[in-house]
């Protein structure tokens, strides 16, 4: 069996000579499809995807010259080689001006033809490897505010790129201090939205009657304080993104009417009639487990399936590997400026440390921690003595499974403990997550974290 070497568009009226030229290259391993009019192809330009074209030059209607035009303004990328019985220098001239990437007269050997392609092929793979790479080198500075070099962080900019442009809700979740607002505003910056307000609302921290109001707005007279109309969130963020932080600590009875403005895009002010039209990107955001807030009854199951459009994951420091320096050592350098002092980055103890130790806190804390480290530090260097007791006297428990003495081994119980709460943590505290992992329905993992106190028991467990 031949090795596959690329998808090919083979364009001519004369569909014999498609046929033909359909079972040699095929027979060289090629995937070809013929067309027999070049209307069709330009018609579903958009629709199909290949790695070569190969093309007739005399064409009845659009002509193979005026289809070279047309892929080169809209599929830039596939290149085309025009086919024609009548070679001359001025009809190659032409055919390269149109945006050909090579030219063949009849008669030709089919071996010839082939060979054309294999250059055609690898030049769209290197110019797709280019685009990638260039990309990929351009992330960092499309999203500045997305620090890190790890596989996660990668893949949280690749998300964030894909997303950033539709009108979808999207839901950010992480634990506390990951960045969970960074990425709902690398998120509004590359939007269409980009140039309208961003703003962003804390959902626990008001209560309801306020958040109401906050966000809907109110009318004169709606309560004995309100003298004028005022605005809400989501009218003063018209054509923006509106945050909505911690949406799991929503009181539950305003989520109805957050429910019906998400559905309607209309909203009534407290103490009004109207329905108001409103154009706001929406972006929440939580620490909480949303699927367990549900099964607990205090999150409404058709507004998270409203919110959970396009889950977005921002990973925890301690899954982020060497991030960890690199996130302390920028850190340093705008402290260090901040306060004018010379502080160059870490010695190779404190790197140790700061590598060792889970963070809890996540990026949150470390900013913390650099900045305490480098007001306290009196050298170019911050040394272990400057980062926070906690980190200093750090020390990651192991269990020992590969001991050759029995009194050094821990027992199973020892071992599933360790094991469960290793694998909640890493998950984010997320149960669903982590019962997935496990192999564990959530009711038998939710008991064993409360017998481990790794959760508050909020009721019995049979109910959640």
């Amino acid at each position: 069996m031949s090795q596959f070497r690329g998808r090919i568009l083979v364009v001519d009226d004369d569909r014999s000579m498609c046929e033909l030229l359909q079972a040699g290259l095929t027979a060289l391993g090629f995937n070809v499809t013929i067309r027999t009019t070049a209307a069709e192809v330009s018609a579903r330009m958009g629709e199909e995807d290949y790695d070569a074209i190969v093309t007739d030059l005399n064409m009845p209607g659009l002509n193979g010259i005026e289809l070279c035009e047309r892929i080169a303004a809209n599929r830039p990328d596939v290149p085309v080689i025009v086919v024609t019985a009548f070679g001359s220098l001025h009809t190659a001239i032409q055919a390269i001006r149109a945006g050909a990437y090579d030219f063949i007269t009849k008669p030709f050997d089919i071996d010839a033809l082939a060979l054309a392609l294999d250059r055609a092929t690898r030049h769209k793979a290197l110019q797709e490897e280019v685009k990638r790479l260039r990309q990929e080198a351009m992330a960092p500075a499309r999203f500045p505010e997305l620090l890190g070099e790890s596989e996660a962080m990668r893949e949280l900019r690749e998300l964030v790129a894909r997303v950033a442009d539709t009108e979808s809700t999207v839901l950010v979740t992480g634990e506390t201090g990951t960045g969970k607002e960074l990425v709902a505003r690398a998120l509004h910056r590359a939007s269409r939205r980009a140039q309208g307000p961003f703003v962003a609302v804390n959902c626990a921290a008001m209560p309801e009657a306020l958040l109401e109001s906050e966000l809907f707005g109110h009318a004169r007279g709606a309560f004995t304080d309100a003298r004028t109309e005022r605005k809400g969130l989501f009218q003063r963020c018209e054509g923006g993104t509106l945050l909505l932080d911690e949406i799991g600590d929503m009181p539950l009875g305003l989520q109805p009417k957050l429910l019906r403005a998400l559905q309607d895009r209309t909203l009534r002010p407290v103490g009004s009639d109207d329905e108001i039209k409103f154009d706001v990107r929406i972006v929440v955001s939580t620490n909480v487990d949303l699927e367990d807030a549900v099964e607990q009854g205090r999150f409404r199951e058709d507004l998270f399936f409203r919110l959970n459009v396009i889950p977005v994951s921002v990973p925890p420091l301690r899954a982020r590997g060497n991030d960890v320096l690199l996130l302390a050592q920028n850190f340093a350098t705008r402290f260090a400026t901040r306060s004018q002092k010379r502080v160059r980055g870490l010695s190779g103890t404190a790197a140790e440390k700061l590598m060792s130790y889970s963070w809890p806190g996540n990026v949150r804390e470390l900013e913390n921690a650099m900045e305490r480290a480098v007001a306290l530090t009196r050298f170019e260097e911050i040394a272990v003595d400057d980062l926070p007791e906690r980190v200093r006297n750090y020390s990651p428990s192991h269990i020992v499974i590969a001991a050759d003495s029995p009194s050094e081994l821990a027992t199973l119980e020892t071992v599933e403990r360790a094991y469960i709460l290793r694998v909640f943590e890493s998950a984010g505290r997320n149960k669903a997550q982590a019962a997935r992992i496990l192999g564990l329905d959530r009711k038998t993992l939710y008991r064993k974290l409360q017998r481990y106190g790794a959760v508050e028991g909020e009721g019995d467990a049979q109910d959640v």
